[in-house]
């Protein structure tokens, strides 16, 4: 079997909180091989998103392994980590907020290409329209501000800012929540089909189990910052075994369709029975 590109070994993140410390994720560990797709699935507060930004170092992890194609970035200092931080790339769920909005398109998307040493402004605006293209966006696009964009518009361009670092593993982490079904419909496609062209590796947090079916080959749940179900994604998804997994699912409407609720509070009777 093709070895790891990114494997994460017994994974805890603290956070101090008033009266003590608050453990967000608990020893949780996963591998993703080059081109394939992993989701993290759970309710609010499980600690999918703490994991997402732990990967591109948003977070230090208090303990654990990140091994990107082996090297363990999770205690790297900054200056040994800078070099190693364009190959793993994350698109946020805001796609207005994530976005500078006193920048164009161009310069949000040329950022990451001066910090890659593209000093040229009129090279940084071609490469910038060469991936506003690739994402769908027309040339026009470049000079346009976030609030010129509509939102399935504004996560292309971030896609695109992401793809500009050139990475390996993209961390889309509720990329196409605050969009509508039918612009969802059209981000996956477009990240399926970017990740025909580049062998990119994802990671997709959701807690639509609809979006996690069409587009991710495992699934991971999350429970109180626990793994508490791993595998396949037909597998997990219509023969859930743990009874956790089986309250996710069915709080959504439709886990075949890209469409479904929050499941924040539909798992009271989960956590009675569970707690």
């Amino acid at each position: 079997m093709t070895a790891a590109l990114l494997e994460v070994q017994d994974l805890v993140v603290e956070f101090r909180a008033p009266g003590g410390v608050f453990r967000a994720v608990d020893e949780v560990g996963f591998a993703v091989r080059k081109g394939r797709t992993l989701g993290i699935v759970g309710e609010s507060g499980s600690g999918k998103s703490t994991i997402a930004r732990s990967l591109v170092r948003l977070n230090t992890p208090t303990s654990g392994r990140i091994l990107l194609d082996g090297t363990d970035i999770a205690g790297l200092g900054e200056r040994r980590l800078r070099p190693l931080r364009h190959r793993v790339q994350m698109v946020f769920q805001d796609p207005y907020g994530s976005l500078d909005p006193h920048l164009s398109a161009a310069e949000i998307v040329g950022e990451p290409l001066r910090i890659r040493g593209v000093r040229g402004r009129t090279e940084r605006d071609r490469r910038a329209a060469e991936l506003l293209d690739q994402v769908g966006l027309p040339s026009s696009a470049l000079h346009r501000r976030p609030h010129e964009f509509s939102g399935g518009q504004r996560q292309r361009v971030g896609i695109a800012r992401a793809l500009a670092s050139h990475p390996e593993v993209l961390v889309c982490d509720e990329a196409t929540c605050a969009l509508d079904v039918s612009v969802q419909a059209q981000v996956l496609a477009l990240l399926r089909e970017l990740q025909r062209e580049h062998g990119l590796t994802y990671l997709v947090i959701s807690h639509n189990l609809g979006v996690v079916r069409e587009i991710t080959d495992e699934v991971l749940v999350l429970r109180r910052g626990r793994v508490v179900e791993h595998g396949p994604t037909e597998h997990v998804l219509n023969s859930p075994q743990h009874p956790y997994t089986r309250d996710l699912r069915s709080a959504a409407l439709d886990p075949t369709a890209m469409r479904g609720r929050k499941p924040r509070d539909l798992l009271t009777t989960e956590r009675r029975v569970h707690a």
